[in-house]
């Protein structure tokens, strides 16, 4: 049974070097995971097996294959809170012109579950990813303002700088939840991505802890110029998803 364990937790440690490359080779994912080149051609040769990577014929290298993407989106599609946040989502895009977001906590950071893109946007959010640190993001701030152990959870995992403007001290970071919480949202300029900036609001649970968030992103420029107008609206609509998530 242990074996078993470990293959299974080796097997997924294999997956967690695609989040970040695209393309790995057997002497990267050995290099990455401290094991034999050996055992990282049969854990990656296990995966193939089963359609969660692939090899390319070009190069030889494994990628994340589609078995792995339609499981995903059957995850996707069986998430409550998005199948009830769509409709919010859609029409707070409608109302602001700019992207929008509903993200959730993951350890230090956040994972953003959904996206819904202007064509304002879309070159802009390519930049950003999926997951980012709970720091960096308008997001982040609005969940952590509103759940201590999501905020203790990137206290303990220090504040890596991303760009000039990021948050890198506990001081700074206290503080700006602080002042997340009296306005019930969080804004961000250029913190993940220089020009990119974005404004939160937390999504309560039942218990009234904030359980994701949702963001407007943007061209900094136009935050400098409506940040107030993005999170009146922000605000807003995250309130009504609070209401229906718990409903």
């Amino acid at each position: 049974m242990a074996d078993t364990i470990q293959s299974v937790t080796s097997a997924l440690e294999v997956l967690d070097c695609f989040a970040v490359h695209e393309e790995l080779g057997v002497s990267e994912v050995a290099r990455r995971l401290g094991v034999a080149k050996s055992t990282a051609h049969r854990l990656l040769s296990t995966l193939a097996a089963k359609g969660i990577v692939e090899q390319s014929d070009e190069t030889g290298k494994y990628y994340l294959g589609m078995h792995l993407y339609e499981l995903g989106q059957l995850a996707m599609s069986r998430n409550h809170l998005r199948a009830v946040a769509l409709p919010t989502l859609a029409e707070l895009r409608r109302r602001s012109g700019l992207t929008v977001q509903l993200a959730v906590p993951d350890g230090a950071d956040v994972i953003y579950t959904e996206r819904l893109e202007t064509t304002l946007g879309v070159s802009l959010m390519r930049l950003s990813g999926h997951r980012l640190p709970a720091h960096t993001t308008s997001s982040g701030k609005a969940i952590a303002a509103f759940n201590p152990a999501f905020a203790e959870a990137r206290r303990r995992a220090g504040f890596p700088n991303r760009t000039t403007h990021t948050i890198r001290t506990v001081e700074d970071w206290d503080q700006i939840l602080d002042k997340t919480r009296k306005q019930h949202g969080a804004v961000s300029f250029d913190e993940a991505t220089v020009g990119v900036s974005s404004c939160a609001a937390p999504l309560h649970g039942p218990s009234g802890e904030a359980m994701a968030a949702v963001s407007l992103v943007g061209p900094t420029e136009a935050f400098r110029q409506q940040s107030g107008h993005f999170l009146q609206l922000v605000v807003a609509a995250a309130a009504a998803l609070s209401r229906s998530a718990v409903s």
